[in-house]
Protein backbone atom coordinates (compact mmCIF):
# COMPACT_ATOMS: atom_id res chain seq x y z
CA UNK A 1 0.00 0.00 0.00
CA UNK A 2 1.75 3.12 -1.30
CA UNK A 3 2.03 6.04 1.23
CA UNK A 4 2.77 9.11 0.24
CA UNK A 5 4.49 11.36 2.55
CA UNK A 6 2.86 14.48 1.03
CA UNK A 7 -1.12 14.07 3.26
CA UNK A 8 -4.18 14.56 1.42
CA UNK A 9 -5.71 17.46 4.00
CA UNK A 10 -3.39 19.20 6.76
CA UNK A 11 -5.30 21.56 8.83
CA UNK A 12 -2.70 23.27 11.59
CA UNK A 13 -3.71 25.43 14.76
CA UNK A 14 -2.47 27.63 17.57
CA UNK A 15 -0.63 25.91 20.72
CA UNK A 16 -1.86 28.55 22.59
CA UNK A 17 -5.65 28.50 21.91
CA UNK A 18 -5.30 24.45 22.85
CA UNK A 19 -3.99 25.50 26.06
CA UNK A 20 -6.78 27.43 26.86
CA UNK A 21 -8.84 24.43 27.16
CA UNK A 22 -6.27 22.41 28.18
CA UNK A 23 -5.51 23.71 31.37
CA UNK A 24 -9.25 23.83 32.47
CA UNK A 25 -9.73 23.29 36.43
CA UNK A 26 -12.28 21.09 35.88
CA UNK A 27 -11.43 17.42 34.36
CA UNK A 28 -14.55 16.76 33.04
CA UNK A 29 -14.86 20.28 31.10
CA UNK A 30 -10.89 20.12 30.58
CA UNK A 31 -11.36 16.71 28.48
CA UNK A 32 -14.90 17.83 26.91
CA UNK A 33 -13.35 21.67 25.66
CA UNK A 34 -10.56 19.76 24.35
CA UNK A 35 -11.84 16.73 22.22
CA UNK A 36 -14.20 19.77 20.80
CA UNK A 37 -10.78 21.85 19.84
CA UNK A 38 -10.24 18.68 17.53
CA UNK A 39 -13.51 17.87 16.30
CA UNK A 40 -14.49 21.04 15.45
CA UNK A 41 -11.50 21.28 13.21
CA UNK A 42 -11.94 18.32 11.36
CA UNK A 43 -15.84 18.35 10.94
CA UNK A 44 -15.56 22.10 9.51
CA UNK A 45 -13.11 21.19 7.31
CA UNK A 46 -15.31 18.02 5.73
CA UNK A 47 -17.53 20.29 5.53
CA UNK A 48 -16.25 22.83 3.39
CA UNK A 49 -12.94 21.38 1.56
CA UNK A 50 -13.56 18.85 -1.13
CA UNK A 51 -10.90 16.42 0.48
CA UNK A 52 -12.56 14.09 2.36
CA UNK A 53 -9.53 12.00 3.91
CA UNK A 54 -10.45 8.33 4.63
CA UNK A 55 -8.32 8.04 7.92
CA UNK A 56 -7.35 11.39 10.04
CA UNK A 57 -3.97 11.13 11.81
CA UNK A 58 -4.49 13.53 15.01
CA UNK A 59 -0.84 14.29 16.16
CA UNK A 60 -1.49 15.72 19.79
CA UNK A 61 0.94 18.33 21.71
CA UNK A 62 2.58 16.02 24.48
CA UNK A 63 0.81 18.47 26.93
CA UNK A 64 -2.53 17.08 25.93
CA UNK A 65 -1.70 13.48 27.30
CA UNK A 66 0.13 14.92 30.61
CA UNK A 67 -3.37 17.38 31.25
CA UNK A 68 -6.13 14.83 29.98
CA UNK A 69 -5.80 11.45 31.04
CA UNK A 70 -8.70 10.83 33.35
CA UNK A 71 -6.57 11.48 37.05
CA UNK A 72 -4.59 13.91 35.72
CA UNK A 73 -4.18 17.26 37.82
CA UNK A 74 -3.50 20.90 36.31
CA UNK A 75 -1.12 22.78 38.51
CA UNK A 76 -2.71 25.45 40.61
CA UNK A 77 -0.79 28.01 39.03
CA UNK A 78 -1.85 26.80 35.50
CA UNK A 79 -5.13 26.49 35.89
CA UNK A 80 -7.89 28.18 33.85
CA UNK A 81 -11.27 28.81 35.11
CA UNK A 82 -13.86 26.64 33.89
CA UNK A 83 -17.36 27.81 33.07
CA UNK A 84 -20.18 25.90 33.24
CA UNK A 85 -19.27 23.82 35.51
CA UNK A 86 -21.23 21.38 38.07
CA UNK A 87 -21.59 18.21 40.18
CA UNK A 88 -21.78 15.15 38.72
CA UNK A 89 -24.61 14.35 40.94
CA UNK A 90 -26.59 17.40 39.42
CA UNK A 91 -25.29 16.15 35.65
CA UNK A 92 -26.36 12.87 35.94
CA UNK A 93 -30.15 14.39 36.75
CA UNK A 94 -30.32 15.95 33.67
CA UNK A 95 -31.26 12.31 31.55
CA UNK A 96 -34.21 12.49 33.40
CA UNK A 97 -34.84 15.36 34.76
CA UNK A 98 -33.40 18.29 32.23
CA UNK A 99 -32.87 21.65 33.50
CA UNK A 100 -35.62 24.61 32.66
CA UNK A 101 -32.68 26.69 31.72
CA UNK A 102 -30.87 24.73 27.82
CA UNK A 103 -27.47 26.39 28.68
CA UNK A 104 -27.40 24.39 31.55
CA UNK A 105 -28.45 21.23 29.92
CA UNK A 106 -25.62 21.96 27.53
CA UNK A 107 -23.44 22.64 30.50
CA UNK A 108 -24.23 18.88 31.79
CA UNK A 109 -23.26 17.39 28.47
CA UNK A 110 -19.70 17.16 29.50
CA UNK A 111 -20.33 15.02 32.49
CA UNK A 112 -22.07 12.36 30.32
CA UNK A 113 -18.45 10.99 29.39
CA UNK A 114 -15.41 9.11 30.25
CA UNK A 115 -12.38 12.28 31.28
CA UNK A 116 -9.93 10.35 28.98
CA UNK A 117 -9.15 12.24 26.10
CA UNK A 118 -8.26 9.49 23.68
CA UNK A 119 -11.40 7.19 23.98
CA UNK A 120 -13.41 10.38 24.17
CA UNK A 121 -12.18 12.04 21.05
CA UNK A 122 -12.47 8.66 19.05
CA UNK A 123 -16.28 8.26 20.02
CA UNK A 124 -17.13 11.50 19.42
CA UNK A 125 -15.73 11.36 15.94
CA UNK A 126 -17.11 7.89 15.27
CA UNK A 127 -20.70 9.33 16.06
CA UNK A 128 -19.41 11.49 12.80
CA UNK A 129 -18.34 8.16 10.70
CA UNK A 130 -14.68 9.97 10.75
CA UNK A 131 -11.51 7.19 11.65
CA UNK A 132 -8.74 8.22 13.57
CA UNK A 133 -5.19 7.56 14.76
CA UNK A 134 -3.84 9.51 17.63
CA UNK A 135 -0.20 10.10 18.20
CA UNK A 136 1.64 12.13 20.13
CA UNK A 137 4.41 14.51 18.92
CA UNK A 138 6.87 13.28 21.26
CA UNK A 139 6.24 9.73 19.94
CA UNK A 140 7.17 10.67 16.30
CA UNK A 141 9.64 13.33 17.21
CA UNK A 142 11.25 12.24 20.38
CA UNK A 143 14.74 14.15 19.38
CA UNK A 144 12.21 17.18 19.41
CA UNK A 145 11.56 17.24 22.75
CA UNK A 146 14.71 17.37 25.26
CA UNK A 147 15.63 17.85 28.72
CA UNK A 148 17.75 20.66 29.89
CA UNK A 149 20.78 18.35 29.86
CA UNK A 150 19.87 18.37 25.74
CA UNK A 151 18.88 14.73 26.14
CA UNK A 152 15.56 13.09 25.03
CA UNK A 153 12.28 13.47 27.53
CA UNK A 154 11.67 9.57 26.21
CA UNK A 155 14.77 8.18 24.10
CA UNK A 156 12.52 5.92 21.92
CA UNK A 157 15.79 4.95 19.60
CA UNK A 158 15.29 1.01 19.93
CA UNK A 159 11.24 1.40 19.44
CA UNK A 160 11.20 3.02 15.88
CA UNK A 161 10.72 -0.08 14.21
CA UNK A 162 8.15 -0.71 16.63
CA UNK A 163 6.48 2.24 16.27
CA UNK A 164 6.79 2.12 12.18
CA UNK A 165 5.24 -1.28 12.58
CA UNK A 166 2.31 -0.74 14.93
CA UNK A 167 1.25 3.11 12.85
CA UNK A 168 1.41 1.37 9.35
CA UNK A 169 -0.60 -1.89 10.41
CA UNK A 170 -3.36 0.07 12.44
CA UNK A 171 -3.92 2.02 9.33
CA UNK A 172 -3.39 -0.72 7.06
CA UNK A 173 -6.72 -1.95 8.63
CA UNK A 174 -8.64 1.33 9.43
CA UNK A 175 -8.65 1.78 5.67
CA UNK A 176 -10.71 -1.74 5.75
CA UNK A 177 -7.97 -4.04 4.36
CA UNK A 178 -7.02 -6.81 7.11
CA UNK A 179 -2.70 -6.80 7.88
CA UNK A 180 -2.83 -10.39 8.23
CA UNK A 181 -4.81 -14.21 8.86
CA UNK A 182 -3.67 -16.44 10.53
CA UNK A 183 -2.36 -20.58 9.37
CA UNK A 184 -3.74 -23.26 10.82
CA UNK A 185 -6.91 -22.17 12.61
CA UNK A 186 -9.30 -24.66 13.90
CA UNK A 187 -12.79 -25.16 11.60
CA UNK A 188 -16.33 -24.58 13.46
CA UNK A 189 -14.39 -22.82 16.59
CA UNK A 190 -15.57 -19.33 18.16
CA UNK A 191 -13.87 -17.46 20.37
CA UNK A 192 -15.96 -14.32 22.65
CA UNK A 193 -14.22 -12.23 24.58
CA UNK A 194 -16.44 -10.78 27.52
CA UNK A 195 -15.73 -7.19 28.98
CA UNK A 196 -17.48 -5.11 31.46
CA UNK A 197 -17.68 -1.16 32.02
CA UNK A 198 -18.83 -0.14 35.37
CA UNK A 199 -21.56 2.83 34.36
CA UNK A 200 -19.78 5.52 36.92
CA UNK A 201 -23.37 7.77 35.57
CA UNK A 202 -25.78 5.50 37.27
CA UNK A 203 -27.20 6.50 40.61
CA UNK A 204 -26.32 2.65 41.52
CA UNK A 205 -21.98 1.33 41.64
CA UNK A 206 -23.54 -1.88 40.54
CA UNK A 207 -24.63 -0.64 37.00
CA UNK A 208 -22.44 -1.59 34.54
CA UNK A 209 -22.49 -2.46 30.53
CA UNK A 210 -21.53 -5.72 29.55
CA UNK A 211 -20.04 -5.92 25.90
CA UNK A 212 -18.43 -9.12 23.76
CA UNK A 213 -16.35 -9.54 20.51
CA UNK A 214 -16.54 -12.26 18.77
CA UNK A 215 -13.43 -13.92 16.66
CA UNK A 216 -14.28 -16.63 13.85
CA UNK A 217 -12.36 -19.14 12.26
CA UNK A 218 -12.11 -16.89 9.25
CA UNK A 219 -10.60 -14.03 11.65
CA UNK A 220 -13.48 -11.79 11.54
CA UNK A 221 -14.41 -9.80 13.95
CA UNK A 222 -18.06 -8.72 15.65
CA UNK A 223 -18.81 -6.42 18.09
CA UNK A 224 -21.75 -7.13 20.54
CA UNK A 225 -23.76 -4.50 23.30
CA UNK A 226 -25.12 -6.71 26.06
CA UNK A 227 -27.61 -5.64 28.87
CA UNK A 228 -26.58 -2.81 31.18
CA UNK A 229 -27.53 -4.22 34.43
CA UNK A 230 -26.38 -4.61 37.77
CA UNK A 231 -23.32 -6.59 37.15
CA UNK A 232 -20.61 -5.03 39.59
CA UNK A 233 -20.17 -6.64 42.95
CA UNK A 234 -17.75 -3.90 44.82
CA UNK A 235 -16.98 -6.02 47.41
CA UNK A 236 -15.29 -8.39 45.52
CA UNK A 237 -14.55 -6.40 42.17
CA UNK A 238 -16.10 -8.71 39.81
CA UNK A 239 -18.62 -8.35 37.01
CA UNK A 240 -21.51 -11.08 36.71
CA UNK A 241 -24.39 -11.74 34.59
CA UNK A 242 -27.72 -12.91 35.15
CA UNK A 243 -28.69 -15.82 33.76
CA UNK A 244 -31.19 -14.13 31.03
CA UNK A 245 -28.45 -11.68 29.90
CA UNK A 246 -25.70 -14.58 29.71
CA UNK A 247 -27.89 -16.31 27.42
CA UNK A 248 -28.88 -13.12 25.58
CA UNK A 249 -25.42 -12.18 24.69
CA UNK A 250 -23.89 -15.63 23.82
CA UNK A 251 -27.42 -15.87 21.61
CA UNK A 252 -26.66 -12.76 19.52
CA UNK A 253 -23.01 -14.26 19.11
CA UNK A 254 -24.14 -17.80 17.72
CA UNK A 255 -26.99 -15.98 15.74
CA UNK A 256 -24.21 -14.16 14.21
CA UNK A 257 -22.08 -17.40 13.51
CA UNK A 258 -24.94 -19.23 11.86
CA UNK A 259 -25.67 -16.23 9.60
CA UNK A 260 -21.55 -16.26 8.34
CA UNK A 261 -21.53 -20.10 8.37
CA UNK A 262 -24.64 -21.22 5.84
CA UNK A 263 -26.91 -21.93 9.19
CA UNK A 264 -24.08 -24.33 10.73
CA UNK A 265 -23.61 -24.33 14.69
CA UNK A 266 -20.00 -24.28 15.93
CA UNK A 267 -18.63 -27.57 17.11
CA UNK A 268 -16.78 -24.97 20.24
CA UNK A 269 -17.28 -22.10 21.74
CA UNK A 270 -13.97 -20.63 23.67
CA UNK A 271 -15.72 -17.80 26.18
CA UNK A 272 -12.88 -15.82 27.14
CA UNK A 273 -12.91 -13.45 30.51
CA UNK A 274 -10.92 -11.89 33.80
CA UNK A 275 -12.55 -13.90 36.26
CA UNK A 276 -14.37 -16.87 36.75
CA UNK A 277 -18.13 -17.51 35.72
CA UNK A 278 -20.37 -17.68 38.19
CA UNK A 279 -23.37 -20.44 38.59
CA UNK A 280 -25.89 -18.07 37.60
CA UNK A 281 -23.89 -16.90 34.43
CA UNK A 282 -22.66 -20.20 33.28
CA UNK A 283 -26.26 -21.66 33.29
CA UNK A 284 -27.29 -18.89 30.97
CA UNK A 285 -24.55 -19.70 28.54
CA UNK A 286 -25.62 -23.39 28.27
CA UNK A 287 -28.89 -22.44 28.14
CA UNK A 288 -28.29 -20.68 24.72
CA UNK A 289 -25.70 -23.34 23.40
CA UNK A 290 -26.69 -26.19 21.17
CA UNK A 291 -26.38 -29.84 22.21
CA UNK A 292 -23.50 -30.28 19.13
CA UNK A 293 -21.09 -27.22 20.59
CA UNK A 294 -18.96 -27.69 23.22
CA UNK A 295 -18.70 -25.02 25.77
CA UNK A 296 -15.69 -23.50 27.45
CA UNK A 297 -15.22 -21.22 29.89
CA UNK A 298 -11.42 -19.49 30.06
CA UNK A 299 -10.28 -17.00 32.85
CA UNK A 300 -7.39 -14.99 31.62
CA UNK A 301 -5.73 -12.28 33.37
CA UNK A 302 -2.04 -10.65 33.71
CA UNK A 303 0.24 -12.39 36.32
CA UNK A 304 1.07 -9.00 38.29
CA UNK A 305 2.71 -11.04 40.71
CA UNK A 306 5.21 -13.22 38.56
CA UNK A 307 8.08 -12.58 36.61
CA UNK A 308 10.15 -14.66 34.88
CA UNK A 309 13.86 -13.55 33.37
CA UNK A 310 16.90 -15.66 31.74
CA UNK A 311 20.04 -16.03 33.49
CA UNK A 312 23.10 -14.62 31.56
CA UNK A 313 21.34 -12.73 29.16
CA UNK A 314 19.69 -8.93 28.55
CA UNK A 315 16.99 -9.64 26.72
CA UNK A 316 13.47 -11.61 28.66
CA UNK A 317 12.04 -14.65 28.21
CA UNK A 318 10.92 -16.08 25.12
CA UNK A 319 7.68 -15.46 23.42
CA UNK A 320 5.25 -18.10 23.33
CA UNK A 321 7.07 -19.68 26.41
CA UNK A 322 4.70 -21.53 28.81
CA UNK A 323 4.50 -23.32 32.37
CA UNK A 324 1.85 -25.90 31.72
CA UNK A 325 0.80 -26.33 35.75
CA UNK A 326 -1.74 -29.12 35.28
CA UNK A 327 -4.55 -30.15 33.05
CA UNK A 328 -6.73 -27.30 33.93
CA UNK A 329 -4.19 -23.87 34.14
CA UNK A 330 -0.99 -22.83 32.57
CA UNK A 331 1.47 -19.39 32.54
CA UNK A 332 1.53 -17.95 28.97
CA UNK A 333 4.13 -15.45 27.62
CA UNK A 334 2.41 -13.58 25.02
CA UNK A 335 5.26 -10.89 25.30
CA UNK A 336 9.20 -11.33 25.04
CA UNK A 337 11.98 -12.06 23.12
CA UNK A 338 11.56 -12.79 18.93
CA UNK A 339 14.12 -14.83 17.64
CA UNK A 340 13.24 -13.86 14.25
CA UNK A 341 13.23 -10.35 14.58
CA UNK A 342 16.33 -11.05 16.86
CA UNK A 343 14.94 -8.59 19.66
CA UNK A 344 12.00 -8.06 22.21
CA UNK A 345 9.71 -5.05 21.20
CA UNK A 346 9.03 -3.64 24.54
CA UNK A 347 10.72 -1.47 27.32
CA UNK A 348 9.59 -3.29 30.55
CA UNK A 349 10.01 -6.49 31.95
CA UNK A 350 7.03 -8.54 30.32
CA UNK A 351 4.28 -9.51 32.55
CA UNK A 352 2.77 -13.20 31.67
CA UNK A 353 -0.77 -14.24 31.59
CA UNK A 354 -2.77 -16.88 33.81
CA UNK A 355 -4.69 -19.09 31.36
CA UNK A 356 -7.36 -21.07 33.04
CA UNK A 357 -9.85 -23.19 31.72
CA UNK A 358 -12.94 -22.48 34.36
CA UNK A 359 -15.68 -24.00 32.86
CA UNK A 360 -16.00 -27.09 30.50
CA UNK A 361 -13.50 -29.29 29.11
CA UNK A 362 -10.86 -28.48 26.77
CA UNK A 363 -6.89 -29.54 26.17
CA UNK A 364 -4.85 -27.39 27.63
CA UNK A 365 -2.25 -27.28 25.76
CA UNK A 366 -4.95 -25.98 22.67
CA UNK A 367 -6.68 -23.46 24.66
CA UNK A 368 -2.96 -21.93 24.91
CA UNK A 369 -2.16 -22.28 21.34
CA UNK A 370 -5.57 -20.28 20.73
CA UNK A 371 -4.85 -17.65 22.72
CA UNK A 372 -1.24 -16.95 21.22
CA UNK A 373 -3.19 -16.92 17.60
CA UNK A 374 -5.60 -14.70 19.08
CA UNK A 375 -2.70 -11.96 20.17
CA UNK A 376 -1.83 -11.47 16.46
CA UNK A 377 -5.37 -10.11 15.72
CA UNK A 378 -5.22 -7.35 17.70
CA UNK A 379 -3.82 -5.23 14.80
CA UNK A 380 -2.72 -1.95 16.55
CA UNK A 381 -0.88 -3.98 18.87
CA UNK A 382 0.39 -7.48 18.03
CA UNK A 383 1.92 -7.54 21.74
CA UNK A 384 -1.09 -9.30 24.49
CA UNK A 385 -4.78 -9.81 23.38
CA UNK A 386 -6.34 -6.94 25.62
CA UNK A 387 -10.02 -7.57 26.19
CA UNK A 388 -10.45 -3.90 28.02
CA UNK A 389 -10.15 -2.26 24.77
CA UNK A 390 -12.51 -3.96 22.45
CA UNK A 391 -15.71 -2.36 21.94
CA UNK A 392 -15.44 -0.01 24.65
Amino acid sequence: MPWSVNPALELSFGEEELRKVVMLNDRHRRNFETVRFFTELILRALRDEEVKPEVWIIVIPNFVRQFCRPESVVLKSKRIEATGRMSMGAARKVQSEPFLFEQLNKDAEAYQYEPDFHNQLKGRLLAAGVVTQIIQEGTIAHHEFLKPNGKPLQNLDSLQSQIAWNLSSAMYDKLGARPWKLDGVREGICYLGLVFKQDTKHASPETACCAAQMFLDSGDGVVFKGNIGEWYAPKTGEFHLSAAAARMLLEQALESYRSKNSGRNPREVFIHGKVRYSAEEWRGFLDATRSETNLVGVRIHEAKRLRLYRVGSKMPVLRGLAWVQNHRSAILMTRGYIPRMKTYPGMEVPLPLEVEICRGEADIQQVLNDVMGLTKLNYNSCRVLNWEKWGL
